[in-house]
């Protein structure tokens, strides 16, 4: 007997489970054809971006070694092609190289190209904050302690990888500028920092050393 209701109950599922295909097996095909399009398209787009990031590796290398050949213009036309149409982290990259480049003839030129990648929202947080320290220590002799502030000040918050050689070119340019108040906080800020390198720290503890006594308190 029971080998009859089971049998019942097996036929009732069948028929219930083919109307339910009569009536959805359009959108079940359609969704199943959405995904594997989806998966065949992520694939397909990680292995063009795994292409172009190669291409632009070669091409990188091959910028650095004209570079290094002193072949400047070629090496400039290279870098500017990179960053153009390079995959994304390269053109940072190359940007950075570029401007380094031109740092040696002209470090006022160099501090604007750095300047254009710090400004840049396209560039990696990292990137930009490394620019920005490039352009500080080219400037730190003609630039005044507000302008070396507005420039670094983003670099130097918390978490921020390059914040302790932010934090001591803002220390060195107030010193240079007789801010011995604003001296202070950035070296202070140094000291706290648990992160901060030992030989940085004790330049910092050097510099605090030659503060007038009345920024001590």
């Amino acid at each position: 007997m029971s080998e009859i209701f089971n049998e019942i109950d097996e036929d009732l599922r069948r028929e219930q489970f083919k109307k339910l295909w009569e009536r959805y097996s359009i959108f079940i095909i359609a969704a199943a054809i959405l995904i594997v399009a989806g998966v065949g398209g992520w694939r397909g787009y990680q292995y063009l971006e795994a292409k172009k990031a190669a291409e632009a590796g070669s091409a990188f290398e091959a910028a650095i070694g004209l570079s290094e050949q002193g072949k400047k213009t070629e090496a400039e036309a290279a870098f500017a092609k990179i960053a153009a149409d390079g995959s994304r982290g390269y053109r940072g990259l190359a940007r950075l190289r570029a401007a380094a480049d031109a740092a040696a003839a002209d470090p006022k030129a160099a501090a604007k190209l750095y300047d254009g990648i710090a400004a840049d929202p396209s560039i990696a947080v990292t990137e930009q904050d490394l620019a920005r320290i490039r352009a500080a220590s080219l400037m730190m002799e003609a630039e005044p302690y507000a302008e070396m502030r507005q420039r670094l000040e983003p670099a130097s918050g918390e978490g921020r990888t390059f914040r302790h050689t932010a934090r001591e070119l803002l220390a060195l340019s107030a010193y240079r500028a007789n801010d011995a108040t604003a001296a202070r906080q950035w070296l202070d800020m140094i000291g706290n920092d648990a992160r901060t390198p030992a030989s940085m720290r004790s330049r910092a503890e050097a510099l605090q050393a030659l503060l007038p006594p009345a920024a001590k308190s």
